[in-house]
């Protein structure tokens, strides 16, 4: 029964061919295994988090099982309404939704000249962007908060907004879905008087969904557990997002371990949802354009 469903596979590394071989069938079931086991130590940390923050805070520091004595849901409101989330959920949403317009904008349109338009000397930029793929992001952080302050744009959103929309890694990604693009296309939009900002706002973009739907899921993901940078430009303002304010509440003594956990629980949930309902697009999309035609 679980070699059945090889039948209807069309693609990959094991064919139904090679489940004759009963080195390939212990092969199949030991890689199912191994994964399976990843699973569970990946899985277990969030569900453990879940399941902890159900208790009261004399249970959890007693009470060395996992599951809790009740599952009572008012508690998670208390801490909702305790902790006054709304407020950080609804400035982590500003910074994503800006930071994934830049994020397509900018990056798209520095991709699409290297892919499309190259003009003279985008060798050398396109090697520029490749070698910042080889400098680790903190090492920058020093230099780009001194000129957040000297430009006056500390206590605003707009830093972490421009931070992704300079991002060399969705540069290549942009970069290798455009070039695997029809060229007859962009040719007959020049044709039909096209300038070079309409091809890309109405031609490249609405072909390039698969890849742009990877990159925004990655910007979400990045900008809502961010936590370094929105730190140093909204810590002590009314602007902090959910990452800056659970590093403030574990800092002080007003907030038990359990509502500490209940406050993760809240910050983990939407990239959850997120990469639930994505999780197609994100594993097709991130292969897009890697093979050309």
């Amino acid at each position: 029964m679980f070699f059945n469903k090889y039948k209807e596979k069309s693609d990959g590394a094991i064919r139904y061919y090679d489940i004759k071989s009963l080195k390939t069938k212990i092969l199949s079931i030991t890689i199912f295994i191994l994964c399976l086991l990843i699973l569970i130590v990946c899985l277990f940390p969030s569900v453990w988090v879940f399941l902890a923050s159900f208790k009261d805070i004399s249970e959890f520091r007693k009470d060395a099982t996992i599951l809790p004595s009740t599952f009572n849901f008012q508690k998670y409101v208390d801490t909702w309404n305790n902790l006054k989330f709304v407020r950080y959920y609804i400035n982590s949403t500003i910074v994503v939704i800006g930071g994934t317009l830049c994020s397509v904008t900018f990056n798209g349109l520095l991709a699409y000249v290297l892919a499309i338009i190259k003009p003279k000397g985008h060798k050398i930029i396109l090697g520029l962007v490749m070698w910042s793929l080889l400098i680790p992001a903190t090492t920058s952080i020093v230099a780009l908060f001194v000129n957040i302050n000297k430009v006056g744009l500390n206590g605003s959103f707009l830093p972490l907004w421009l931070v992704f929309g300079a991002n060399a890694f969705y540069v290549i990604l942009f970069k290798n879905f455009f070039e695997g693009l029809p060229k007859e296309l962009i040719e007959a939009a020049k044709l039909d008087g096209c300038g070079e900002l309409q091809i890309f706002l109405r031609v490249i973009l609405p072909l390039s969904r698969p890849i742009v739907m990877v990159v925004v899921i990655f910007t979400v993901t990045a900008a809502w557990s961010d936590f370094l940078l929105p730190y140093l430009v909204l810590n002590g303002t009314q602007k902090e997002t959910i990452m800056v304010k659970l590093f403030a509440y574990h800092s002080s003594n007003k907030v038990n371990a359990v509502d500490m956990l209940r406050a993760v629980a809240f910050s983990i949930i939407p990239p959850i949802i997120l990469f639930t309902i994505f999780q197609k697009q994100i594993t097709d999309g991130a292969t897009a354009g890697a093979v050309k035609e």
